[in-house]
């Protein structure tokens, strides 16, 4: 059995959970431009955001992607 608990930086988070770190870090027009999708950009809210991307496999993708990199960046500090 392997340990993809502690190696998964996903598991146990919620994607609401994940969307305030990364706005909490870049804040929303950093996150925009980051990925450049339109709840991010027009009339930014978490509600909104979670609704999108509950419905979009792409968006989620590239927002959990997004999440793991900083994860990793922020545990190499």
């Amino acid at each position: 059995m392997t340990d993809t608990k502690q190696t998964d930086p996903l598991h146990g988070k919620t994607l609401e959970m994940i969307v305030k770190h990364l706005v909490f870090y870049y804040g929303w027009e950093h996150l925009g431009t980051k990925i450049n999708i339109r709840c991010f950009n027009e009339n930014p809210s978490i509600k909104s955001s979670l609704t999108f991307l509950r419905k979009t496999p792409w968006a989620r993708k590239k927002v959990e992607d997004l999440y793991v990199w900083l994860i990793e960046q922020e545990q190499k500090k």
